[in-house]
């Protein structure tokens, strides 16, 4: 069940520029998430923004009671945020989402990001490496001057392999190239991926082609986080103009047959398993 905190800015990092890092005290919400969560943040003591900004979780520390988020600057209300300095207190509302990252079962693990989008991916790198899992990480950028985080996915993959579009660092191409390459050597047994949606498209159709369970994350706004507002409601793809269907990204719902997911109209929070879909619910 979401709670809601005042939790203490312990730690802030500018990872670039235009992003931040930040660790706080919440421990009753870290008790309680699960990688694929997400939280709402009320940004500004104030009535301006008025809206909470949801951001997923990138890492917990349940012992110490602590939660690490990234965001980055968009606009007015994560430019406030990232004004916070230690101490303050940040008004939280979380975990949120019903769905979160299924990996028990499986052994050989692909974890593909691209953008911000490697983000939300970090804490089920981690938590699948602690179960013994075979992690196999691919993170992909625009250029050198957009990677993130690398040291600390390679603490907690058994292979990383870091892409940027032009070749400005580490291989050169689209993450999606190099797990291609894996499939093929029958190295993985589930895919898992956060990122821009291009990217997104091309893995769903790719597991759909070799068989292999898929679970995507996507972005969608919202007002709320709690399934009042509707703001982040989207069509599914068995959605028509005479029949219109949609589902909320903050909330998800039951399963639903593969055949009803035919062009990602519906993967604004969805884990995609080939025979069925569920809801995973993250972010922005």
């Amino acid at each position: 069940m979401a709670k809601q905190e005042k939790a203490k800015l312990i730690k802030k990092e500018q990872l670039k520029p235009d992003i931040y890092k930040f660790s706080v005290q919440a421990p009753e919400i870290a008790k309680e998430s699960k990688p694929g969560n997400f939280i709402e943040i009320r940004v500004s003591n104030g009535t301006e923004p008025f809206l909470r900004r949801p951001i997923s979780i990138y890492n917990m520390d349940k012992k110490l009671g602590i939660l690490e988020f990234i965001f980055q600057i968009k606009g007015e209300g994560t430019k406030i945020l990232s004004y916070k300095e230690i101490g303050e207190d940040i008004d939280i509302i979380g975990p949120l989402g019903h769905g979160t990252f299924k990996y028990e079962e499986y052994q050989n693990l692909a974890i593909i990001g691209g953008g911000i989008g490697v983000f939300p991916l970090y804490e089920l790198s981690k938590c699948a490496k602690i179960a013994n899992k075979n992690v196999n990480t691919y993170l992909g950028f625009r250029n050198k001057d957009f990677v993130v985080l690398e040291e600390e996915f390679k603490n907690v993959s058994d292979k990383l392999i870091i892409t940027t579009d032009d070749g400005t660092y580490g291989k050169k191409g689209f993450a999606i190239e190099f797990l291609k390459e894996d499939i093929e050597n029958k190295k993985i047994d589930c895919i898992y991926a956060c990122g821009p949606l291009p990217m997104l498209k091309a893995i769903r159709n790719l597991a759909i082609e070799k068989n292999i369970p898929c679970q995507i994350s996507l972005e969608e706004r919202m007002g709320c986080g709690l399934g009042v507002c509707l703001g982040c409601a989207v069509k599914t793809a068995k959605s028509s103009i005479e029949n219109p269907e949609y589902w909320h990204v903050c909330k998800g719902r039951a399963s639903i047959s593969s055949k009803r997911c035919r062009n990602l109209k519906i993967l604004n929070c969805i884990i995609y398993n080939i025979s069925n879909i569920k809801y995973i619910n993250t972010k922005f």
